[in-house]
C-alpha cells in the first residue's frame, strides 16, 4: 500500500509547499465569506422564517453574480497564471482590465434588473406573499452591493494570478467582522433590511480595503489606475476564447441554483422547504470551502506550470491532487455528519422545516465526497491546464440534460417528497466524478494559452 502511495504522489517538496501555500489562505477566505451567510441566517433564522426565507430567495440573485463574476476571475486566472509562470506581468495588468470592466458590467446589469421591476425579480424565486414582502426590504439595500463586490472580487483575482492570495484572507475577515457586528445591531431593530444594510455597509469596507492594497502594498502586479482604462485588441479576443466558457459554466450553475430555489420555492410547503435547504445548504457549503481552495490552488499550479513549459511534472501534479481531493471529502463529509445536530439546534425552525433540513443534510453529507473530487478535478486540473470547455460541455449534460428536468419531474408530476427532490438536484456530483477521472487521466487538456513575445 505504501508502495502504491509512493508511486501516485508526488515526492517534489516544493509543489506541497506551493500548493499549501495557496490553498490555506483560501480555504480560510472561503469559510470566512460562507460565514458572513451563516451569520446572516441564523440571526434571521432567529428573526423569523419569513425573513430567512426571503432573504434566501433574494441570495439566489447573488449567487448569480457571485458566478458570473466567478467565471471571469476564473478565466483571468488560467490565462494570467500562465503568463505568471513566464513571470510576464504587462499581459496580465492588460487582462485585468478585461476582467474589471465585464465583472462590473454583469452588476450593472443585474442591479438594474432589481432597480425597475424587483418584486417581478423576487416573485420567481418564491410565490409566498409574506416572504417575497421580506424578501423585498432585503433587496432594496443589497442591490447596492453588487458592483463593490464585483470590483472587490476581480482586483483580488488579478492578484492571485501572481500568487498574492493572503489578502483575500484578510478582506474576507474584515467583512465577517463588520457584517456581524452590525447584524447583532440591525437585524433586531430592522428585521431583512438591517441584514441588507450590514451586507452593503460589510462590502463597501473590503472594495476600499482592496483598492488601497493594489494602489499601496502589493509589489508583484503593481496595477494602477490607468492599467484598468488600458485595452488590448489581441489579449481581448484571447480572453474571450479562454473565458466565455468559464463564464458560460458558472453562469449555468448560478441560474442551475436558481432553478433550483425555483423548484423548491414552488413546492406544497414551500416556505418550510425554503427555510431547511437554505439552513442545510449553509452548513455544506461551509464544508464545501475545502474544495474550494482546493479548486482554485490546483487551478494556479497547473496553469503556472504549463505556462512555465514544465510538461513533465504535470502528469506528476494532477495525480497527487485527485488523491489530496478525494481526502478532503471525506474529512468534509465527516465532519458535515457530526456537526449537523448542533448547527440545527441554532435555528428557529417549525418542526416541518426542522425535518426537512436533517434529511437534506444527510443527502449533503454523501454528495460532499463526490463534489470534493469531481468540481477541483473539472474547475481546477482541468481548467487550470487549458481545457476551459470541458467543465461547459459536462454541465450542460449532467444538470440542463438530466439532472433539472428530472427533478422538475420528481416535484410536480411525480410528487416525491421533498427529500428525494433534493437528492435528485445534487445527483450530478456524484455521477460527474466518472467523466471528471477519466477526462483528467487522459491529458489531452494540457494546452499552453499564451502568446510569445514579440
Amino acid at each position: 500500500m505504501k508502495a502504491v502511495f509512493q508511486m501516485i504522489m508526488t515526492r517534489d517538496r516544493h509543489f506541497y509547499k506551493t500548493f499549501l501555500a495557496i490553498f490555506w489562505p483560501l480555504v480560510l477566505q472561503n469559510i470566512i465569506n460562507l460565514s458572513v451567510n451563516v451569520a446572516d441566517n441564523l440571526m434571521l433564522g432567529a428573526y423569523s422564517e419569513a425573513a430567512l426565507a426571503g432573504a434566501s430567495s433574494v441570495n439566489q440573485l447573488q449567487f448569480i453574480l457571485q458566478c458570473l463574476v466567478g467565471g471571469v476571475t476564473g478565466g483571468l486566472t488560467v490565462l494570467g497564471s500562465q503568463y505568471w509562470g513566464q513571470r510576464r506581468i504587462e499581459p496580465i495588468k492588460k487582462l485585468s482590465s478585461i476582467a474589471f470592466w465585464v465583472s462590473v458590467a454583469f452588476a450593472a446589469l443585474i442591479f438594474g434588473a432589481c432597480m425597475v421591476a424587483p418584486r417581478s425579480v423576487v416573485r420567481i424565486f418564491i410565490d409566498d406573499s409574506e416572504v417575497i414582502d421580506e424578501g423585498l426590504k432585503y433587496l432594496a439595500v443589497l442591490k447596492y452591493t453588487y458592483i463593490p463586490f464585483a470590483v472587490t472580487n476581480v482586483l483580488l483575482g488579478s492578484l492571485n494570478c501572481v500568487e498574492t492570495v493572503r489578502v483575500s484572507f484578510w478582506v474576507s475577515l474584515i467583512t465577517l467582522i463588520v457584517n456581524v457586528l452590525l447584524n447583532l445591531v440591525l437585524i433586531p431593530a430592522y428585521g431583512s433590511a438591517g441584514a441588507g444594510w450590514a451586507t452593503l455597509a460589510s462590502r463597501i469596507v473590503a472594495m476600499i480595503y482592496v483598492l488601497v492594497f493594489v494602489a499601496v502594498a502589493d509589489k508583484k502586479l503593481r496595477l494602477r489606475l490607468r492599467d484598468l482604462a488600458s485595452f488590448d485588441k489581441t489579449l481581448s479576443i484571447d480572453f474571450i476564447k479562454v473565458s466565455a466558457p468559464v463564464v458560460a459554466i458558472s453562469g449555468m450553475w448560478g441560474f442551475s441554483n436558481a432553478i433550483t430555489a425555483i423548484i423548491l420555492g414552488h413546492m406544497e410547503m414551500s416556505k418550510a422547504i425554503v427555510a431547511a435547504n437554505s439552513a442545510a445548504y449553509t452548513l455544506y457549503n461551509l464544508f464545501k470551502a475545502g474544495s474550494q481552495g482546493a479548486a482554485n490552488a490546483a487551478g494556479i499550479i497547473m496553469a503556472k506550470t504549463v505556462g512555465a513549459g514544465e510538461y513533465g511534472k504535470v502528469k506528476e501534479y494532477s495525480r497527487s491532487l485527485q488523491v489530496i481531493f478525494v481526502l478532503i471529502g471525506l474529512v468534509a463529509a465527516f465532519l458535515l455528519f457530526i456537526t449537523k445536530d448542533l448547527v440545527l439546534s441554532m435555528y428557529e425552525l417549525s418542526p416541518e422545516a426542522m425535518k426537512f433540513a436533517y434529511q437534506f443534510m444527510l443527502v449533503l453529507c454523501v454528495c460532499t465526497i463526490g463534489m470534493s473530487y469531481q468540481m477541483p478535478t473539472i474547475t481546477g486540473i482541468i481548467r487550470g491546464g487549458g481545457d476551459t470547455r470541458f467543465g461547459m460541455f459536462n454541465d450542460l449534460v449532467s444538470i440542463w440534460g438530466i439532472v433539472l428536468p428530472v427533478s422538475a419531474l420528481a416535484a410536480y408530476v411525480f410528487k416525491w417528497p421533498p427529500v428525494a427532490v433534493v437528492a435528485c438536484l445534487n445527483s450530478d456530483q456524484i455521477f460527474k466524478c466518472g467523466a471528471a477521472a477519466f477526462r483528467c487521466n487522459r491529458y489531452r487538456w494540457v494546452k499552453k494559452l499564451t502568446r510569445d513575445e514579440a
